[in-house]
């Protein structure tokens, strides 16, 4: 009896070492767990010339001094303009396919690399890449002179969440989350189960919060078969955003279900943001 109960303690010890090891990964990887860059690589595999559309090259400069690699794509007699705040992996050359989707709705596109992808510069950080936002809205309203009643923020996924924190620090005609979480240690409580993650999570990007600060019309996109993020947290996010979100339901999975939703997915677009341009 000894022998089993001796055994029994050193396999609960080895669990628990392994159990806090676990934790201290988790503590001190996060970055690494959420950011991927070199997911589908940092080259750029194509530019907007693939799928015949004119673009030109653009600098961001950061507040502190980073400078991000961006395509503009103008649209003949646009109404307005989109940016895009991506996902947590690959870079602008992986997003053809939104270009097309803004561009046939008549709109300018800006499609910017956060810091530590494709050619920008630097390292990805939480506020970093609320740094690359701000970079990104002031190329739109500032340099290039476009009125924030005219401009859009679209985030996918995690660019979701970066997309509701520079609404809510400026007033853009619109902001639409796509497949995007309610926050990080909200969906890592969901993933690690077993793991004191609200505790150990360095990273927020809680784009909760965010929204009770957006006066824009907000408009949330997302799949009951979402794999990734499940649809309780669209369900969340219209809640935080009250009366001024609506829902875009479409299907299929976290990468790919606005490709499966196809013109459902345009048209919802289309009849959420046109109506809240100025018309020309």
């Amino acid at each position: 009896m000894q022998v089993l109960l001796g055994a029994a303690w050193r396999l609960l010890l080895t669990l628990a070492v392994a159990w806090l090891a676990i934790c201290v990964l988790l503590f001190l990887m996060q970055e690494r767990l959420v950011f991927l860059p070199n997911v589908g690589g940092r080259a750029l595999v194509n530019t907007p010339e693939a799928i015949g559309l004119d673009y030109e090259d653009v600098t961001l400069a950061a507040a502190d001094g980073v400078r991000l690699h961006g395509w503009f794509v103008p649209a003949e007699d646009a109404r307005g303009t989109v940016i895009v705040f991506h996902g947590n992996a690959g870079n602008l050359s992986h997003r053809l396919d939104t270009l097309r989707i803004f561009h046939d709705l008549g709109l300018n596109t800006l499609l910017f690399s956060y810091r530590g992808y494709g050619q920008s510069e630097g390292r990805p950080s939480e506020a970093g890449l609320m740094l690359d936002a701000a970079a990104a809205w002031e190329e739109i309203t500032v340099r290039r002179g476009i009125p924030a009643e005219e401009v859009i923020l679209f985030g996918r996924s995690l660019g979701g969440t970066v997309a509701a924190q520079q609404a809510a620090a400026a007033t853009p005609a619109a902001l639409v989350l796509e497949s995007t979480f309610t926050s990080v240690p909200d969906l890592a409580a969901e993933l690690y189960r077993i793991f004191p993650v609200r505790l150990l999570a360095r990273l927020e990007f809680d784009a909760r919060a965010a929204l009770a600060a957006v006066e824009a019309p907000i408009l949330v996109v997302h799949s009951r078969e979402d794999e990734i993020v499940p649809f309780s947290h669209a369900e969340a996010l219209l809640d935080a955003a009250g009366t001024t979100a609506e829902l875009l339901e479409i299907r299929g999975d976290h990468n790919t279900g606005f490709l499966r939703s196809g013109q459902a997915y345009r048209d919802g677009l289309a009849a959420f943001i046109l109506p809240r341009l100025p018309a020309r």
